[in-house]
């Protein structure tokens, strides 16, 4: 399978396709231009990730809920910064009806909506508008609602999971009775999306808030996880968002307080989509397919009985059946979500040992165990880790007995592995520019994908605070500011593009 994966030196944005094509996530929806078919590996990886983000937000006080795909265009028109920021992405419905005329199908003329309808880009509005019948008093407070559905952005240039016509999502929408408690919301699920990023799909993030230029239409401010792919280049993996009292205004959502007088609720909303699928992918798969960290694995291992005959494939067969059992009856904990570990016994004996073993690795199965006639005689088995290839993962000799908990620990230092090696690889690339002339030469323009080049950073800058260095920057370099970190630089300055003060630096990337 890796001889028609094209080298991530070579061609990263061609690697990255091949990868997804390989290990069967997803297609190119046929007559649908910019959406997708999430094929049955690639949602098994989306129910792992729901799952985990469903119990961590439940954990949280969330419920979930479900609103409507069409939002008439007089509620998206009530936010004007939303109406503007979403406007050149939207998908409008205008007629109801189809009819045949003279053998074609085409639009009933007489079937025309009376209220043009927006394909949800997102449903701030749709759920505002429902809030107003569900909040009268302090005691209805807060709404701490999510919905799992899909939405529409009407996108130019797409590509599979990073940026899709439509895509799944879940979004969330929480009403509060005092700033202060809507502000704490933001902050606490944005920090969820962090756990989720860095201890279920093993991907180290970046936390702080977004410019005002990049920040979601219709907020007070946003905050971001931040990831760095394999290029370099940055992965906004998440957002969290302060609405103040805008959409409460909007739709005129009011409540009494405890002190009987009439206030606006105060708002929050924030989402992650499929596009965690393309993060996971590009932090951690390599030239021989797709790996995926065991906390979100569909398969966590796959087990090959070897053998010439069904003599020695037997014995085989019974030892590969008896660790299955015992790798599914381990102690269930939180590690694999309460749930059995996944195990395969691939018995495809029609082909050679080599080819089971690539459709497992390009698939990005965590463990491999192999089982043969060697090893029966030895009541052992051989072990293989997907995150290291070849011969360097590869254990022979493990005991059959006490196998299911070597794997089960194995797991666990495969996950921890793939934190520390991608961590280890976004901190080598963080670096503080200090001069015009530095930043220049970490954002090559000429050099852009070049075939082989060195994988872009992420640039620590003093930038003076305005949107008008901002826009030069990304038009110059094609570099946006991705947030300013918690954890940051925080030391005054001047800002290396335009020697004004500067409060602070921030992390300057290019990003998907």
């Amino acid at each position: 399978m890796a001889d028609v994966i094209t080298p991530r030196a070579k061609n990263y944005p061609q690697w990255y396709l091949d990868v997804v094509k390989e290990a069967g996530l997803a297609q190119n929806a046929e007559g649908v231009k910019g959406c997708m078919v999430i094929k049955p590996t690639g949602y098994a990886v989306w129910e792992k990730m729901q799952r985990s983000l469903d119990r961590l937000f439940k954990d949280t006080g969330h419920v979930n809920a479900y609103f409507p795909l069409f939002i008439p265009k007089s509620y998206f028109q009530k936010e004007e910064q939303m109406a503007e920021g979403f406007a050149k992405e939207c998908a409008v419905v205008t007629h109801y009806r189809l009819r045949s005329c003279e053998g074609k199908i085409e639009v009933d003329p007489t079937a025309k909506l009376e209220e043009e309808l927006i394909i949800r880009p997102t449903s701030e509005t749709i759920i505002w508008r429902t809030y107003k019948d569900w909040v009268q008093s302090y005691r209805d407070l807060p709404l701490l609602i999510n919905q799992w559905c899909n939405v529409v952005r009407w996108e130019m240039r797409t590509r599979l999971f990073l940026r899709t016509a439509e895509f799944l999502w879940q979004e969330g929408h929480t009403a509060h009775a005092t700033q202060q408690e809507a502000e704490a919301e933001t902050l606490q699920m944005v920090r969820v999306y962090q756990k989720f990023a860095e201890e279920f799909m093993a991907m180290p993030v970046l936390v702080g808030r977004k410019t005002e230029g990049q920040k979601f239409p219709g907020a007070v401010y946003t905050l971001c996880i931040e990831a760095m792919m394999q290029d370099g280049k940055a992965l906004q993996a998440g957002t969290s968002h302060f609405l103040g009292q805008n959409f409460a205004k909007a739709f005129d959502v009011k409540f009494k307080n405890e002190q009987n007088k009439e206030e606006y609720a105060w708002a929050t909303s924030w989402g992650v989509s499929t596009r965690l699928i393309g993060g996971l992918i590009m932090t951690h798969s390599d030239d021989n397919g797709l790996v995926v960290p065991p906390r979100l694995a569909p398969l966590h291992v796959v087990i090959v009985p070897l053998g010439k005959n069904d003599a020695e494939r037997k014995p085989c067969i019974e030892a590969a059946e008896k660790l299955a059992k015992e790798l599914r009856e381990l102690p269930r904990d939180d590690f694999f979500g309460y749930e059995p570990i996944s195990v395969k016994i691939d018995t495809m004996y029609d082909k050679q040992p080599g080819f089971r073993y690539a459709e497992y690795e390009v698939r990005g199965v965590p463990v491999r165990v192999e089982i043969g006639p060697k090893d029966i005689e030895k009541s052992a088995c051989a072990v293989a880790r997907r995150d290291v290839p070849g011969k360097e993962g590869k254990q022979f000799g493990i005991p059959l007995a006490g196998a299911a908990e070597h794997i089960a620990k194995l797991l666990r230092d495969i996950q921890q592995a793939l934190y520390d090696r991608a961590k280890k690889f976004r901190d080598d690339r963080i670096v503080t520019a200090n001069t015009l002339e530095e930043f220049q030469k970490l954002f090559p323009v000429e050099k852009e994908d070049e075939a082989g080049a060195e994988p872009l950073k992420f640039v620590y800058a003093h930038w003076d605070g305005t949107a008008a260095t901002e826009d030069r920057v990304q038009k110059e370099y094609k570099a946006t500011i991705r947030c300013l970190p918690f954890d940051g630089q925080k030391d005054k300055g001047k800002c290396i593009f335009t020697g004004k003060d500067s409060e602070r630096r921030v992390v300057f990337a290019r990003a998907y």
